[in-house]
């Protein structure tokens, strides 16, 4: 049976997606730069909840991503004009100001909560999904999503940015070749070739 293809957004709705959260409110600035870094670096829903600010180095311009049940963790770099032109550290550098001004204290989580009754908690995981499906409608977008969407369409625009698959798969943290292949849609040729062993081996980043 054919597998059916994973939902991904072209830049476009991309950007829409990004638009829907309004940086004049704490909670609209949090999340605008939560989705940034699951657009730019392909976050997990469970790594954005569980990002702290000890993983965060601004000096090295590196984030450093814990996987868990022993596995082994990788480094993702954050930079003022990453490879979309965006500017990944000073999104998360304004935020990190904000969000310790209006707490009076940095929180351990980098998207904490904001709400006075439970304010510098750890996000759950259903409100993201609730947020990313609310912004989604309200930005016209008539594809179905979730945050596992904006992480698919990281690697595929990654991809066609690069074309190398095995730092594709080093920036999702995949273990294998084939897995990242899924999220991209690249010619017959290049899948061919990726899961040939055709690009050398695979090295951890």
């Amino acid at each position: 049976m054919t597998k059916k293809l994973p939902v991904m957004l072209n830049d476009d709705e991309r950007k829409d997606l990004l638009k829907q959260a309004n940086k004049r409110y704490i909670t609209g600035h949090r999340n605008k730069v939560m989705l940034q870094l699951m657009f730019n670096l392909g976050l997990k829903l469970s790594e954005v909840v569980n990002l702290k600010w000890e993983d965060v180095d601004f000096l090295s311009e590196v984030l450093m991503i814990s996987e868990s049940k022993g596995k082994k963790g990788r480094t993702l770099y954050i930079k003022n004009n990453n490879w979309r032109g965006e500017n990944d550290k000073e999104a998360l550098q304004e935020w990190k100001v904000r969000q310790t001004n209006a707490l009076r204290c940095l929180p351990q989580y980098v998207f904490s909560t904001m709400s006075k009754h439970t304010v510098g908690r750890q996000l759950q995981s259903r409100y993201i999904q609730d947020m990313v499906s609310r912004y989604a409608k309200r930005a016209g977008i008539e594809k179905r999503i979730s945050p596992r969407t904006l992480r698919h369409t990281f690697a595929n625009d990654l991809y066609w940015q690069i074309k190398d698959p095995i730092t594709v798969k080093n920036a999702l943290g995949n273990s294998s070749i084939t897995t990242t292949m899924i999220y991209v849609h690249p010619a017959g040729s290049d899948v061919e070739a990726a899961l040939a062993g055709r690009n050398g081996p695979e090295e951890a980043v």
